[in-house]
């Protein structure tokens, strides 16, 4: 099983972004000293909590810095911009970055978003699968591309302009060929979307919002997805993110990671239901369908949702979660705002180098 991080980022709304997004690149810097395999950044315009507004730009400060991690942008919002900035910024970035590159894409759920971008009374689901139809039709065409897919707004072309004795009206192909992995966050209980996720070998990623028990649902439509092409699914290729704090004791681990008030493990859960209650996607933190919103409380998120302990503890949780969920290849590790520095770089040190490997002795890796 691998190692990866995820981060919204979210923190709180008085503190400064210059010093939270410094904070966010120690915190990825760290993850590849300690030998994580990849790092998933988010992407929001219209929340204070949330500084990192473009994913690429982001990630982009941490490719000469970095050595091994992959880095992903996750997600970029592909209802926010034309498909051929996406197709055209992807490529340079799996340039530079020398193909430790992943795509992540996502329609973009946040409403104050959709709202600012005058794209509020649009299906952002059908402009996602739009774009990346017209992303892939890109990196495998040439010049002058002549994109004109049935039913698509975006219609993608240089035969007007093309000069091929100048090199004018190409495109970069990516660096990885044919094209870099892509994965897409998956939200909803029994998700559609990762079906065709399987037909079309991206690969899925959890997300660490919604209850364990809903998470076999993902692998299934997925393993649905691979039939429906002739192919098997291969669990290396799922993801699943968990928010996790490893301390060195059970006293610090309960108190920073579910019982202070000031612990960025409440915060965060607090700010994500407010956040799903008001989108009405709060399904994801209920035991069946049909049970009460009043049984969705914050202290049942500290419950279910933050595997916290020892490393013993969270050894124990994390096999836990593979026999509920399935035999996914990557726990992805829920990047938090660094109320306590110090406990915060001790969590991932003792996650990487003692909490895994007792995992992959354990399922006999």
């Amino acid at each position: 099983m691998r190692l990866g991080l995820f981060m919204m980022p979210m923190h709180p709304a008085e503190r400064e972004p210059a010093r939270t997004l410094a904070e966010d690149r120690d915190t990825i810097l760290l993850a590849d000293r300690l030998g994580f395999h990849d790092a998933f950044v988010g992407e929001h315009l219209t929340d204070r909590c949330e500084n990192v507004t473009n994913s690429f730009i982001f990630l982009a400060t941490l490719i000469a810095e970095t050595n091994s991690i992959k880095l992903g942008t996750g997600t970029s919002n592909l209802s926010h911009q034309h498909p051929v900035l996406v197709a055209a910024h992807a490529a340079m970035f799996d340039h530079l970055a020398k193909g430790r590159f992943i795509l992540g894409v996502s329609p973009g759920a946040l409403t104050s978003d959709a709202e600012v971008l005058g794209i509020f009374d649009l299906d952002r689901n059908k402009l996602f699968q739009e774009s990346i139809d017209v992303i892939l039709e890109i990196w495998k065409r040439e010049a002058p591309y002549d994109i004109d897919l049935p039913g698509n707004r975006f219609k993608v072309s240089t035969a007007r302009t093309l000069l091929p004795e100048l090199g004018r009206g190409f495109m970069y192909k990516p660096y990885q060929q044919p094209r870099p992995e892509i994965v897409g966050t998956v939200v909803a209980p029994h998700s559609r979307g990762v079906i065709a996720m399987g037909e079309r070998d991206f690969h899925p990623l959890s997300a660490n919002f919604l209850l364990a028990h809903w998470l076999p649902s993902h692998w299934q439509n997925y393993v649905q997805g691979k039939t429906n092409v002739k192919e098997k699914a291969n669990p290396a290729d799922w993801r699943v993110a968990r928010t996790i704090f490893v301390a060195e004791d059970q006293k610090t681990a309960k108190s920073y990671g579910k019982e202070d008030p000031r612990s960025p493990y409440r915060f965060y859960w607090d700010k994500l239901l407010g956040n799903m209650i008001r989108a009405k996607r709060h399904i994801v933190y209920k035991k069946h369908e049909s049970e009460p919103d009043s049984a969705v409380t914050l202290e049942r998120l500290m419950d279910e949702l933050v595997i916290c302990g020892t490393v013993n503890e969270v050894v124990e949780q994390i096999l836990a979660l593979r026999e509920q969920a399935g035999p996914f290849g990557e726990i992805v590790y829920a990047g938090m705002d660094w109320v306590d520095e110090r406990l915060a770089r001790r969590s991932m040190e003792l996650m990487a180098s003692e909490v895994m490997p007792r995992v992959n002795r354990a399922i006999g890796v």
